[in-house]
This record gives structure tokens, C-alpha cells and sequence, in this order.
């Protein structure tokens, strides 16, 4: 089956009462204030995509439906799935997602309490494994994580940390060729002058700088750690032509110019190697570094401006900035700063 989102449609999901879009491309950029839904959207779209990675996977015979619960219940952290339904809406949550010809799609009500309702999938799951990096660091909460998931069994860490840490433990493959991946590990590696490395007898992981010296994860920057992962799950084979990539506040931990080297590496393997990645952010910065890219070739960068109580609208960064109160705002710090001036 495709690998590639083509369309979504959603209503009463939370914070989103709806939202519905055919636009997507290579790179997707969702961008917002707080508090109008970038990771409950980016949280959904991975949700669906890795229950249709887990569904039918290796002799697994759980239900569509199984799969998608139980997904749901551990991404987003609920004790009952009827949560998640609009407080305000009269119908129930749907969920309706179109990858090539086959669709996947859910629906309950707020009585819902561990079980979605209907549910629509194709006959087999999707190949490859997607990847969710959230804003905060993981490696070294690493062990924390997996023990929490796999030994309490209790919340905290959600399934976008849990299947985080179970991917990064894969170790490196030799075997690992491609150019465009072996391009995107260089500039990793130049981004953060060295690799981290994982111990798999006391289960730590180390960072190793360009001078062969070896420093502790706690001592390393948390941005060097960020971008670090991306190594690992180039290196491991983990992430390939079939995986949907998806990046939770981008700029959290990084300076301006890692942010771009991430960014110029995210467009090498989202453009070059065709990889679709989802990225949410509030910073101006990132935009515009996005906007830059985007110019090269229409419809590469498809940004969604999620403004609160306003539906979202999807925009083509190589046709200009769309409209959002993060980037009102930096224009008009720009604008009383030229007046302070002249």
C-alpha cells in the first residue's frame, strides 16, 4: 500500500472540531500558538499511520480496531477514548485517512471507553516504520522510558516516546548503503561534530566528539542529543522510503544554525528520497528557513496555520507567508524595531 498521507478529515478530535486536507506534500509544516492543537493534529496523523504499520505485522492477529485502541489509549494518555471527543460536540470523533488508494478510518462517541466504534482499513498494513520526535529529549531519559512502558506499565512516557526508544535501540546496520541516507548522516555528523553511541551491556548511551574523546549523555547539549536520533535511525535502517516522519517543535533545544543544517538535511531525505515528514513549530525562524527551501520548487512545503477558534488553513510556503499571529507578531517586532531606529 502507499506510504504517503494524501488526505485527512477529522472532526470533533479534541481541540479540533475540524479539519480536513488533500494538500499535503513532502515536507508539511503546522504552525500555531500554543494551545490550538499542532501536536494533538501531528499526534493523530501518527497514531493512524503506525496502527496501519502494527496491523497484520509478522503473525500479530489483533483487529484493525484492537490496534487502533490500544494506539490511541497510549498515545494520547487517556483512561476512557470517549476523552478525547470535543466537549462541546454533539456527534462523536472521526478520524478518516486516505494513503493512495487504501484508507484508514475510526470513529466513537464520548461514552467510548476502551474500544473505537467503526472502523475502516485496507486488507494488509502498511510497510515501513514511521517516527514520531518529540520536543523533549530522550536519551537520556532512555531506560526511564522503557522501564516505565515495558515493566510498571503505567502513564507518563506515550507511544511516541515508547516506539522513540524501541527504535533507537536497534543496532546500526553494515549493510546500510544508500547515498542519500549516507549524505544525511554526514551532515548530522557535522552538525553535532561527532555520534552518540549506545552501550548495550549497561544499556547507556555516550557521545563521542570528532577527537575520538567519549563524554557522558547527561554532560552532552540537549540539541546535539536531538539531532543525534536522527543518526541512529538513518544508521540503524529503521527509517526508509516508506517511513512518514514526524517532528514535535523542531526548534526546541537548538540555535539557529543547527536548526538549518536540520532542516537542510530533513529536505535531502524528504525530497531526494521522497520520505513525507510532518513538522509542527512556533517559531518564526523555522518558517522562514522552510519558506527558503520551498522556494526552489512549488509545492514542495505545504504549511497548516492553525489560529485559535478559526478553521486551519493549508498554504504553499513557495507562494509566501501565510497568515498567523507568530508571524504578525515577528513582523511587527521587526516593524517598532525600524521605528525605534529611524
Amino acid at each position: 500500500m502507499s506510504c504517503r498521507i494524501d488526505s485527512i478529515q477529522l472532526k470533533n478530535y479534541g481541540m479540533i472540531e475540524q479539519f480536513s486536507s488533500d494538500q499535503f506534500s513532502n515536507i508539511n509544516l503546522i504552525i500555531g500558538e500554543n494551545g490550538t492543537g499542532k501536536t494533538f493534529l501531528l499526534k493523530a496523523l501518527y497514531s493512524a499511520v503506525r496502527s496501519l504499520e502494527e496491523y497484520k505485522r509478522g503473525d500479530d492477529i489483533k483487529s484493525i480496531a484492537e490496534v487502533i485502541s490500544e494506539k490511541l489509549r497510549w498515545t494520547f494518555q487517556v483512561e476512557r477514548l470517549g476523552d478525547m471527543v470535543s466537549k462541546s460536540a454533539e456527534d462523536g470523533l472521526r478520524l478518516d485517512m486516505q494513503l493512495g488508494n487504501d484508507k484508514i478510518g475510526y470513529q466513537f462517541s464520548q461514552s467510548a471507553s476502551s474500544k473505537v466504534g467503526s472502523t475502516t482499513a485496507p486488507d494488509k498494513g502498511k510497510d515501513g516504520n514511521s517516527v514520531f520526535i518529540p520536543a523533549k529529549e530522550v536519551l537520556s531519559l532512555f531506560s526511564v522510558i522503557l522501564k516505565s512502558r515495558e515493566v510498571d506499565k503505567v502513564f507518563g512516557f506515550d507511544d511516541t516516546y515508547y516506539d522513540l526508544a524501541k527504535a533507537l535501540r536497534i543496532s546500526p546496520s553494515r549493510e546500510r548503503s544508500n547515498t542519500i541516507f549516507a549524505n544525511s548522516r554526514k551532515l548530522v555528523s557535522d552538525v553535532i561534530d561527532g555520534r552518540v553511541e549506545y552501550d548495550e551491556n549497561s544499556g547507556k548511551w555516550s557521545y563521542r566528539n570528532k577527537k575520538n574523546q567519549k563524554f557522558s549523555i547527561g554532560a552532552t547539549s540537549e540539541g546535539v542529543k536531538k539531532i543525534a536520533i536522527m543518526d541512529r535511525l538513518l544508521a540503524n535502517g529503521y527509517l526508509d522510503h516508506h517511513s512518514v516522519l514526524f517532528i514535535d517543535e523542531i526548534e526546541s533545544a537548538l540555535h539557529p544554525e543547527a536548526i538549518c543544517q536540520f532542516l537542510d538535511m530533513i529536505d535531502m531525505i524528504a525530497n531526494d528520497m521522497g520520505l513525507q515528514v510532518f513538522i509542527t513549530s512556533h517559531s518564526y525562524f523555522v518558517i522562514k528557513k522552510l519558506q527558503l527551501i520551498a522556494l526552489k520548487k512549488a509545492g514542495t512545503v505545504k504549511c497548516i496555520s492553525m489560529n485559535k477558534g478559526q478553521v486551519p488553513g493549508i498554504y504553499d510556503l513557495h507562494d509566501g507567508m501565510p497568515e498567523n499571529s507568530i508571524i504578525d507578531t515577528s513582523i511587527r517586532l521587526y516593524e517598532e524595531e525600524i521605528e525605534e531606529v529611524l
